[in-house]
């Protein structure tokens, strides 16, 4: 019987994970997610994910792939997985795929947002999972700014240090700034592809323009720059989550 390939829509919280991608010494989703698909069908597997996100990175719509002899249907890999899973990752879909489907390789684009929690009182439930800043932002500013990540563009400035991409361009189609509550500022941006630390690289600095540390036009004359040290800071990872992975359906 030919290897079968299963396809999985996933979400997670990433606060006590040190991110996706398999670690010796730290726990992982990828570890867990492995460590239990081998418990539910009594063999090694090994799993492919579309984003590696990093530690205490959030996940609403991470997608996965992974070969199997198993004869389990999908429903009931579902249902498996989730009775064996610990409560903070779950897995929402699970579904046959093409035999040749990958789930990093094959992805079109992701899209990201980032929560800000913008008042002067901090949560007591929300501080893994959104920043806090006191300081009162100018959405209306960051809005602005931020249509000047839309396009094509070497993201150098928005990279981290450590990042090994090869090719820094990357191609950006939306980026919202809005604040659907009083207090509660959500930043998303899609792109084909990011950089390590690029959505946050980005989130820091829209902040510095929403407090007036920098002018609106600043990303355009960063973007030209290509020096990470002239950019913002690299938000925190708790505000950050992976929404969505597109393969060629509409958007």
């Amino acid at each position: 019987m030919n290897p079968r390939n299963l396809r999985l829509v996933l979400e997670y919280d990433g606060t006590r994970y040190a991110g996706w991608q398999l670690q010796k010494n730290a726990p992982t989703v990828q570890g867990v997610l492995e460590e239990c698909l081998a418990r539910l069908l009594d063999q090694p597997v090994r799993v492919t994910g579309a984003s590696r996100t990093d530690s205490g990175v959030h996940a609403l719509g991470q997608v996965a792939n992974f070969h199997t002899s198993s004869r389990l249907k999908p429903a009931q890999i579902r249902r498996g997985l989730n009775a064996l899973l610990p409560a903070d990752v779950a897995v929402q879909e699970a579904a046959e795929a093409d035999p040749d489907f990958d789930a990093r390789r094959q992805a079109k684009g992701k899209v990201y947002a980032y929560r800000i929690l913008n008042r002067e009182a901090p949560s007591a439930f929300e501080h893994a999972y959104a920043w806090h800043l006191r300081e009162r932002l100018d959405v209306e500013k960051m809005a602005r700014a931020g249509q000047a990540f839309l396009g094509r563009h070497d993201f150098s400035a928005f990279r981290a240090s450590s990042c090994q991409a090869k090719n820094p361009v990357r191609l950006v189609r939306r980026v919202e700034v809005s604040e659907p509550e009083e207090g509660r500022i959500v930043i998303e941006i899609e792109a084909t592809a990011f950089l390590q630390h690029m959505v946050r690289t980005m989130v820091g600095t829209l902040v510095e323009i929403g407090q007036g540390k920098r002018p609106v036009t600043a990303v355009a004359d960063l973007l030209q720059s290509g020096d990470r040290t002239l950019a913002g800071p690299t938000a925190p990872a708790q505000g950050l989550y992976l929404v969505r992975i597109f393969y060629g359906e509409a958007r």
